[in-house]
């Protein structure tokens, strides 16, 4: 059967940019004085979880990612706690998708910068390459291209994290605070942040998996096969085309209908919290100079960082003694989604297991829910970090 023959309905849950399968994720070194395994699986009383309604405050920002012949503006939004004291940095990376976002994040980061307790955090929310409000340059986007991101944003001397890293107290002293870092991810970043972590490029103290996911949406349905691998290469060429490829983004894509239908079959879990406000920030997207490319890449599998459940089981081994895990599930999730989380359930290096309500995007879906769960993970290993 021609692949583009399943390319017509551009409803069709089969053709949701959005990927359908979601995958763990974990980190890597750094020693702790309380043991790694906290329990296989918990749940929190949510009976009063509210969201919290301060604003942190908010610095939105641009930098320069230099990468082969481009030089990409990258947009990210730091949260934190107005103090004198220094603080702990959390990196948040989006959930990979056509209509990825730093949005999805913004309440999860106020909440948890807004909270008093032994330690100051501060989250700094970073939209992909040829994502959200990044730039989106013409280029072969594929799972290395994320890591190499990655782990140039963290790591490079001039990044934001390196600048966030440095405090200063009362204008005189200068504390450079090493091997801070922790990371939370959604979906496919999160097993790209555990990938880059195995493979030592990225040091975190510890890795959040938020609704982990590893494969895209037509590999998911179709397979890998040689002849698939051949359909999806056209399909990648013909979306990146000047004028068909526009043509058949727009019909899979780019309109309020495709991306209202995603949202409420399978993103969010509540088809009555897809608000109109959601669908037209996210459809504005999909407007935006080079929208297509990236998201050609994640239908058709290149962003996948692991081409199985084994491969995906592997990554979050690696952090077995090394990192802590959380691994957030969505009880909502679609069928094949959720069994690759479920897979994390008990796995080697996955610390802690919870489940929260919502299904791809719980964290936007309920913020003040999985911000609890966030923040207990993070009371349970750095509570008493001054």
């Amino acid at each position: 059967m021609a692949l583009s023959a399943t390319l017509m309905p551009s409803s069709s849950p089969k053709l949701n940019l959005y990927a359908k399968f979601r995958i763990p994720f974990s980190p890597h070194s750094v020693t702790f004085p309380n043991p790694l395994k906290i329990r296989a699986s918990t749940t929190l009383d949510y009976s009063n979880v509210s969201t919290n309604d301060k604003s942190s405050p908010l610095k939105t920002n641009n930098w320069q990612w230099k990468f082969k012949d481009n030089v990409i503006n990258i947009y990210y939004e730091e949260h934190a706690k107005e103090s004198p004291e220094p603080s702990q940095n959390i990196l948040m990376m989006p959930t990979i998708s056509d209509v990825s976002t730093v949005e999805e994040w913004r309440l999860v980061a106020g909440d948890i910068a807004q909270r008093n307790g032994n330690v100051n955090w501060r989250a700094t929310i970073v939209d992909w390459p040829g994502l959200g409000y990044s730039d989106r340059p013409k280029m072969d986007y594929n799972a290395d291209v994320l890591e190499n991101f990655l782990v140039d944003f963290i790591n490079s001397p001039n990044g934001p994290m390196k600048q966030s890293a440095t405090v200063f107290l009362a204008n005189i002293i200068r504390v450079k605070l090493e091997n801070d870092l922790i990371i939370f991810g959604g979906g496919h970043a999160a097993s790209i942040v555990v990938r880059a972590a195995k493979k030592g490029l990225v040091n975190p103290k510890a890795i959040a998996a938020v609704a982990p996911t590893w494969a895209g949406p037509l590999p998911i349905v179709f397979g890998r096969d040689s002849s698939m691998e051949t359909r999806y290469g056209l399909l990648r060429g013909t979306l990146k085309a000047p004028a068909v490829g526009w043509m058949m983004y727009n019909m899979l894509v780019s309109n309020e209908n495709a991306i209202q239908s995603q949202y409420k079959s399978h993103v969010y879990a509540n088809p009555d919290n897809v608000t109109p406000e959601i669908v037209e920030s996210r459809y504005a997207l999909t407007k935006r100079k080079g929208a297509r490319y990236l998201p050609a890449a994640f239908l058709t599998g290149e962003l996948d960082p692991v081409t199985s459940r084994e491969e995906f089981l592997e990554l979050f081994a690696a952090m077995e003694g090394k990192t802590p895990v959380l691994v957030v599930s969505a009880k909502g999730s679609p069928k094949r989604s959720k069994a690759e989380m479920e897979a994390l359930r008990g796995a080697k290096g996955v610390s802690k297991f919870v489940e929260v309500p919502g299904a791809l995007l719980p964290q936007e879906e309920y913020p003040a829910l999985v911000a609890e769960e966030l923040y207990q993970f993070l009371q349970e290993y750095f509570g008493t970090v001054a």
